[in-house]
């Protein structure tokens, strides 16, 4: 109960977080242009920890993480229905920046906001100990959480996955690519990702899950 009670007060203090519109990282220029929705999922119980990147706008609307096309992809990735991958006992969430952090001057998203893993993410991280394997998706979330390890590259760093599932870490961390539609180009040119990397994905989410 008492890890309940602290998992509650740390989600209510990064659903009130304001940082990014009150006090942005290079000033206010760089103001977040909306209010802030901050989106995680926190959990006593789930073994698996999706880190992502940042909201999209369907997300931020919804205030549900991966509530979008993505969502629908990285749901098939892992073989689970909607059911499972919303439980909390099942699947934890953190973007690396929990904000929708707008759009660029192309109609792209823009990268996950700086002033927010600095702040929570380790507090986060360090409040789920029962966490037994780590999803990092994108570049940011690999970056954060392999370090020194991650290769050059996100493809490089997938691409060396067994690496990272089958080592000594603790817990294990799985990179993965971003599941947007705009990807699809990426998956026709690397067939090892879904022959290779998806079944054994979806062999240890069922364990975890189970």
């Amino acid at each position: 109960m008492k890890r309940e009670s602290e998992l509650q007060v740390l989600h209510s203090a990064i659903a009130a977080c304001r940082l990014c519109r009150d006090a942005p990282a290079k000033g206010e220029a760089d103001r977040l242009p909306h209010e802030p929705r901050p989106v995680a999922t926190l959990s006593s119980t789930a073994r698996i920890l999706i880190a992502g990147q940042a909201p999209g706008l369907r997300v931020h609307e919804s205030g549900l993480p991966f509530n979008d096309a993505s969502g629908d992809r990285l749901r098939q990735w892992l073989s689970v229905d909607r059911e499972s991958f919303y439980n909390p006992d099942h699947f934890a969430m953190l973007p690396m920046g929990f904000c929708f952090p707008g759009y660029d001057a192309a109609g792209s998203d823009l990268p996950p906001r700086r002033e927010c893993a600095p702040l929570w993410r380790q507090k986060a991280v360090d409040a789920m100990p029962q966490i037994e394997l780590i999803l990092t998706i994108g570049q940011y979330a690999q970056a954060w959480h392999l370090g020194a390890e991650r290769m050059a590259s996100m493809t490089e760093t997938v691409a060396e996955w067994r690496h990272y599932l089958l080592s000594r870490r603790s817990p294990a961390v799985l990179p993965l690519p971003h599941p947007s539609w705009r990807n699809s180009g990426w998956l026709k040119r690397h067939p090892w990702f879904e022959a290779e990397l998806l079944p054994a994905l979806q062999e240890r989410v069922k364990i975890l899950i189970s």
